[in-house]
């Protein structure tokens, strides 16, 4: 099974703060590395949840670690009242036909 490279980030907005927030943790320029990323958020649009999937762990650290990177989450901390985030390494689980 192919393993994947997973960044995900849980973030709480301030109320109402959603659309700004939205417009605000666009990357630019476009990671690379970066496969495919996934944003959830709560029925409030109090919490967001970002997954992003990487082509590496070293291409995700590079990233974390840039210029760009750092001007988006300036741009982002006015609306983010508290943030978790993690990397992680899996695989997609088979499931069931019916």
């Amino acid at each position: 099974m192919e393993e994947h490279f997973v960044w995900v980030t849980t973030r709480r907005l301030r109320p109402g703060a959603l659309e700004e927030f939205e417009r605000a943790w666009r990357p630019a320029p476009y990671p690379q590395g970066l496969l495919r990323s996934y944003a959830y958020w709560s029925d409030d649009g109090q919490e967001v949840t970002g997954v992003s999937f990487w082509a590496s762990r070293e291409a995700c650290d590079a990233w974390r670690g840039s210029g760009p990177e750092a001007q988006r989450r300036a741009a982002m901390a006015p609306y983010v009242v508290e943030e978790r985030e993690g990397f992680y390494r899996g695989r997609e689980l088979a499931v069931p036909q019916r």
